[in-house]
């Protein structure tokens, strides 16, 4: 991981489409940052806007490394990710990367991937570079995305808040009601879900890394705007760490949720 002596790319925008409800998936031609990228690592794109200076913060949902694409997908939260969406094919974008901790990976054994709606994106990457049994436990409100790509490398199943799709319940739900208590643990979603989940591991007594969504306002740890409490051994017995340097992904047992 190195967050430091990387420079703008500016690259052109291959597409930018919708693909469920405020979800958009972009893909740039992006070399150098597709060969370095590790997966749960994100990049940070730069408006065209210049009264917007701070760049917003993506996560990789995976390279193509034949043909040195990279694919983003985000969803729409404010302003900048609105004007981000509104960005046509053809047209150029500043782009910086890769930044951030991401998955550690191991060989063999089972892989337990969970996801919660654009937690999703960077579990297609990971799936990728996991080699034995791989799981993947996914949930969304109601629209879901991505399932066919990450059907490609894993056994997939769907949570939704409505019940329209899948399961009707919650990620951990479907892990009790499959009794997927095994292997390593592997996760990206909303605090709530992460929270549950990191009950759910310790109880289980399995491993888990968990990337975790905090707003970023730099992406580079200069604004310590995205902090996260973790277990220490000062007199405190905690200490705050930046998710966009120390992360986004920390081991389960360190973080502690409020």
């Amino acid at each position: 991981m190195c967050n430091h002596y990387k420079e703008k790319i500016t690259t052109k925008i291959l597409s930018n489409k919708t693909i469920a409800d405020n979800v958009y998936e972009m893909q740039l031609t992006v070399p150098s940052i597709v060969k370095e990228a590790r997966a749960g690592q994100f990049v940070n794109l730069y408006l065209k806007d210049e009264s917007k200076l701070l760049p917003r913060p993506i996560s990789i949902c995976e390279v193509d490394i034949q043909t040195n694409i990279l694919t983003l997908v985000y969803a729409v939260f404010g302003e900048g990710t609105r004007i981000i969406s509104g960005y046509m094919a053809g047209s150029d974008i500043q782009i910086m990367g890769p930044f951030g901790n991401g998955y550690e990976l191991t060989e063999g054994g089972t892989h337990l991937l969970v996801g919660g709606g654009v937690g999703t994106p960077p579990l297609v990457e990971l799936a990728k570079r996991l080699s034995g049994e791989i799981i993947v436990v996914v949930g969304f409100k109601s629209e879901t995305y991505l399932v066919e790509e990450l059907k490609k490398y894993a056994t997939v199943y769907v949570a939704t808040d409505d019940g329209s799709t899948g399961f009707h319940g919650t990620v951990v739900d479907v892990l009790d009601a499959h009794n997927l208590r095994t292997g390593k643990v592997y996760a990206c979603g909303p605090k709530p879900m992460l929270k549950a989940l990191q009950n759910w591991v310790e109880e289980s007594q399995l491993e888990a890394q968990l990337s975790l969504e905090e707003r970023m306002g730099c992406g580079f740890g200069a604004c310590v705007g995205c902090v996260v409490k973790v277990i220490s051994d000062n007199e405190a017995g905690y200490d705050y760490k930046k998710v966009c340097v120390d992360g986004p992904v920390f081991n389960s047992k360190e973080v502690i949720f409020s």
